[in-house]
């Protein structure tokens, strides 16, 4: 077993100012520094200890060996504790971190060790098995599988997963799972490996479904895929964009409708409606019908006055009585007898009819199990048809991982509502591997006083996440106009690329497509060669030049 690999004298040095040990009650292989030991405790701290609530057995059980315990009361200030991190092993002072950070003792023990701490393994070969362990040593069977390692593109290196990650691939669900988790902290590579998982225990013509909001994310999903399944685990499992499944199947039922995506055709309809009904609608604002169409009636899948009468509009801002709600709903009766004559659906009314369809046809379950990525972006239509397509609740039905701190479409969902029942089967991941601590921290000010749904109808409150890694602070820079922003802009970029920066890597980000215009000129003017990312255009990684995106086409791409 090598636990470090160096040239012969400097070896033995680092061996000889380490620790090597199997802690006995977590299981895991720990190495520190043996220095650490002989840290003495103080006799009267200046200051009240950082620990100080915490006692040998809580200390133990967060997996601190028990001849460190006068190191970790010893420590007193923050910059003790970071002072002493690199001579603890690293699954104690991850443990340590999240109690500072305000969790509970137990909680941490769950969350890193699971429910129960293994206890008694103590040979090294039960320890490799054991999940702490894996986050740092990999047992390789011979020279052969050594060397396909050591040569292995970069992107075979993503099969790494926390020991809180590991569960949630591996676990039996009895039924639908939720996982929450701030940006960065792994949900897609979870989602990844647990239909990766899944399709290993396939048998038959079982398939896996896994679905998104984007087409440019489950591209990039399914090209990630590629390189850790095998041909036959890929072959289990289909990747698609929600929509693009509906559209597929409904064409596949001989559907006579077009689905329409461009939500100003879809208002200009919706304009019409309102004009023709006769109703006065003149204190209504604008948007007001599109946005009640979608937010009510669609979301929660009503077909009539009377079940529009008694539905909730909570959150709407404009109450509407009995008499104010017939009238809106003859808009909308308006609103279906244009879409009929022009034989065109919008997206949501194309889910739910699909949905429809699949209620029909009881016999139709193509999939044993069903991944969601990005759920946070999908709406109650979409969870009602996906609860359907998934048919009765089972072991293992539907995998739900999603952000609502990086929702940014507007849709809301309870899936309670929409027969998905989550209770006890719900979970979240804390850790950022992504993002530097700096950018999390700028990040979560920008949102700080809004609330947060956990997509059930309870709060997440982002509380206990966390990056492993420091940079750079985010920098905003002002400017007078838009030509001086894109002088600065070009000039940035050609730093990055003389700087060995490949401007595939580089992407310029924009709130809507007509601002991207103006970086389009600056690009081509600059002779910087561009590709922009669209709906219906992916990522093309064939494609030179730097990246243009909105924020809806870089959702969940990494730049």
């Amino acid at each position: 077993m090598s636990i470090w690999v160096d040239h012969h004298d400097e070896a033995y040095d680092w061996a000889r100012k380490k620790r090597c040990i199997v802690n006995h009650l977590t299981g895991s292989i720990q190495v520190y520094e043996a220095s650490a030991v002989d840290t003495p405790q103080p006799a009267a701290p200046a200051a009240t200890p950082m620990f100080v609530a915490i006692n040998d057995v809580q200390l133990q059980r967060l997996g601190v060996p028990e001849e460190l315990y006068p190191l970790v009361r010893s420590i007193v200030t923050e910059e003790d504790f970071y002072g002493v991190q690199k001579k603890l092993p690293r699954d104690a002072f991850e443990a340590l971190e999240y109690v500072h950070d305000g969790f509970d003792v137990d909680e941490v023990v769950e969350t890193l060790y699971g429910k129960s701490t293994p206890g008694g393994e103590t040979t090294i070969e039960a320890a490799l098995t054991n999940p702490i362990t894996q986050m740092q040593f990999t047992v390789v069977e011979g020279e052969e599988e050594l060397k396909a390692m050591m040569n292995a593109p970069l992107e075979k290196w993503r099969v790494f997963l926390h020991p809180s990650q590991r569960r949630l691939v591996t676990k039996p669900f009895t039924g639908p799972a939720r996982v929450l988790g701030g940006a960065g902290t792994g949900k897609t590579v979870v989602a990844m490996h647990r239909a990766r998982y899944l399709s290993q225990h396939c048998t038959g013509n079982d398939r896996i479904l896994f679905t998104t909001f984007t087409a440019n994310l489950a591209q990039d999903i399914k090209d990630n895929l590629r390189k850790i399944c095998t041909t036959e685990e890929m072959r289990r499992i289909e990747v698609i964009h929600l929509d693009a499944w509906v559209t597929r199947f409904l064409k596949q039922n001989d559907y006579e409708y077009r689905i329409e995506y461009d939500s100003e055709v879809l208002a200009k309809m919706c304009d019409e409606a309102a004009r023709i009904s006769g109703e006065n609608v003149d204190d209504y604002p604008k948007g007001f019908f599109e946005e009640e169409w979608r937010t009510v009636v669609q979301a929660q899948g009503i077909r009539t006055m009377a079940e529009y009468a008694k539905a909730s509009r909570a959150g709407r801002g404009i109450r509407l009585d009995r008499k104010g709600r017939i009238s809106v709903w003859k808009v909308f009766e308006e609103y279906r007898t244009l879409m009929n004559v022009n034989r065109i659906r919008d997206s949501v009314t194309a889910m739910n009819e699909c949905g429809m369809i699949l209620e029909a046809q009881p016999e139709f379950h193509p999939y044993v199990s069903i991944i969601v990525d990005e759920g946070q972006d999908f709406g109650m239509a979409a969870f009602r048809l996906l609860r359907t397509l998934a048919g009765e609740e089972h072991t293992n039905d539907l995998f739900i991982v999603g952000d609502a701190h990086q929702r940014i479409y507007k849709n809301k969902v309870t899936l309670s509502k929409c027969k998905i029942n989550i209770r006890g089967r719900a979970s979240q991941l804390r850790i950022n591997y992504r993002t530097t601590e700096e950018i999390r921290d700028w990040a979560m000010c920008m949102l700080k006083g809004i609330v947060f749904d956990d997509l059930d109808g309870g709060v997440d409150s982002g509380k206990g996440y966390r990056s492993l890694s420091h940079g750079e602070v985010p920098k905003v820079e002002l400017y007078s106009s838009a030509d001086e922003e894109c002088t600065a802009i070009i000039k940035s970029i050609q730093e990055q690329i003389a700087s060995g920066i490949d401007p595939m890597e580089i992407c310029i980000v924009a709130r809507t497509a007509k601002m991207l215009d103006i970086y389009k000129d600056a690009l081509d003017k600059s002779g910087i060669g561009r590709y922009e990312i669209k709906r219906d255009k992916i990522d093309d990684r064939h494609m030179t030049g730097v990246r243009l995106a909105t924020m809806h086409r870089v959702k969940g791409l990494e730049f």
